[in-house]
C-alpha cells in the first residue's frame, strides 16, 4: 500500500467519530464513511456480531463478500473476531475508489486501532487479486461464476441509497443474493424501506439488526441496520423481526425499491425513475403516503428514519 498519501492531497476529508476511531468525509458524495456513532463501534455491532460466528466451528472456513471495503474497517473488525474464533477465511473485496483504503494505511490513529497481525493480513487481502477494483455493477458477474451460492457473508457497506442508488437496486441485491449458500447472511446498515423490499424481492428472508444505529431516532423501537438470507433467520438476540412499524413501512411509496436493469444507469437516472414511479403508485392509491406512515408512528419528517 502506498502511505505516502495524507488527507490534505486528497478531495476526502479525515474525521475521528465519537469513539475515537477513524473515518473520512466526501465532499464529492455528500455523506461520511460511517455513523457519528463510530466507525469501529459500527463495525462491530453490524457487521461483526450479527455474523454470528458461533455457527461455525474452529478450523471451518469463511467465504466473505466486503462490498464497499472503503478504508476497510469492517474487514479489519472482521479479521479480528475470526482470529479469535480460530477460522479460516477466505475474503473479496468490491471497491471502485482506492483512495480511502490508502489515507487509512497512512493514518497512525486507524493502524493503532487494530492487532498488527489484522492490520497485516488487511494489506495482504487489499493488494491481492480477490481484491476487485472497479464498478461493483461489472465486477460482481465474475464472482458469481466463481462462488454462487457460497458465500457466507455479504457485508454491504455502499453510500446511502439515495447517494449511491447503483449499489442498492434490484438488480445488484439480487446479485448479492445469489451469492449466498442457504444459510449466509447479507449484513447492513441500511433500513430503508426501498432497500429492505429489495432485498425480499431478490428471495431473502429480513430481519432488523438489534444494535445502536447511531441515529438519533425518535423510537426506541427503529433498527440498527439489516439482515437477510436465504433462509428464516430463527432465533438470535442479536437479531429480531421487524416491528409493526417497520413492516408498515414496507406499504408506502418509500418501499418503491431502485431498480437498474441495464447495471449501467446513473444516479440521476435510477432516482428519477423511482420518483416517477412513485407518482404513479401514489396517484393510484396503490401505496400509502409515507408522511402519513410517519405522522401515525410520531416521527419527524426527515428525521430519525430511514427514507
Amino acid at each position: 500500500m502506498d502511505r505516502g498519501v495524507n488527507a490534505e492531497e486528497s478531495q476526502l476529508r479525515s474525521l475521528r467519530t465519537e469513539d475515537g476511531s477513524f473515518s473520512l468525509f466526501s465532499p464529492a458524495v455528500g455523506e461520511a464513511f460511517h455513523s457519528g456513532r463510530g466507525a469501529l463501534a459500527e463495525a462491530r455491532s453490524k457487521f461483526v456480531a450479527p455474523a454470528a460466528l458461533e455457527r461455525w466451528r474452529p478450523g471451518q472456513r469463511l467465504r466473505v463478500v466486503d462490498v464497499g471495503v472503503g478504508t476497510g474497517s469492517n474487514s479489519a473488525a472482521l479479521l479480528e473476531a475470526v482470529a479469535d474464533a480460530g477460522l479460516e477465511l477466505e475474503w473479496w473485496g468490491l471497491e471502485l475508489d482506492h483512495e480511502p483504503l490508502r489515507l487509512a494505511l497512512a493514518d497512525a490513529g486507524f493502524c493503532g486501532q487494530w492487532r498488527p497481525e489484522a492490520l497485516q493480513r488487511l494489506q495482504q487481502l487489499c493488494n491481492g487479486a480477490q481484491m476487485l477494483w472497479g464498478d461493483a455493477r461489472e465486477r460482481l458477474p465474475q464472482l458469481l461464476d466463481q462462488r454462487r451460492g457460497q458465500i457466507d457473508l455479504v457485508l454491504m457497506d455502499a453510500f446511502s441509497p439515495s447517494r449511491c442508488p447503483q449499489l442498492w437496486s434490484v438488480e445488484f441485491l439480487g446479485g448479492l443474493a445469489a451469492l449466498l449458500q442457504p444459510e449466509g447472511r447479507l449484513l447492513t446498515y441500511c433500513s430503508a424501506a426501498a432497500v429492505r423490499q429489495g432485498l425480499r424481492l431478490a428471495g431473502l428472508e429480513i430481519a432488523s439488526i438489534a444494535a445502536p444505529s447511531g441515529l438519533r431516532a425518535q423510537r426506541s423501537d427503529w433498527s440498527g441496520g439489516t439482515a437477510a438470507s436465504p433462509t428464516p433467520l430463527g432465533d438470535d438476540p442479536r437479531l429480531r423481526p421487524l416491528s409493526p412499524m417497520e413492516l408498515e413501512h414496507l406499504n408506502t411509496n418509500a418501499a418503491e425499491p431502485y431498480r437498474d436493469p441495464t447495471g449501467r444507469a446513473s444516479r440521476s437516472t435510477i432516482l428519477q425513475e423511482r420518483q416517477r414511479r412513485q407518482r404513479q403508485q401514489l396517484a393510484g392509491g396503490a401505496v400509502e403516503a409515507t408522511s402519513s406512515w410517519r405522522r401515525r408512528w410520531g416521527l419527524e419528517s426527515g428525521a430519525g428514519h430511514p427514507q
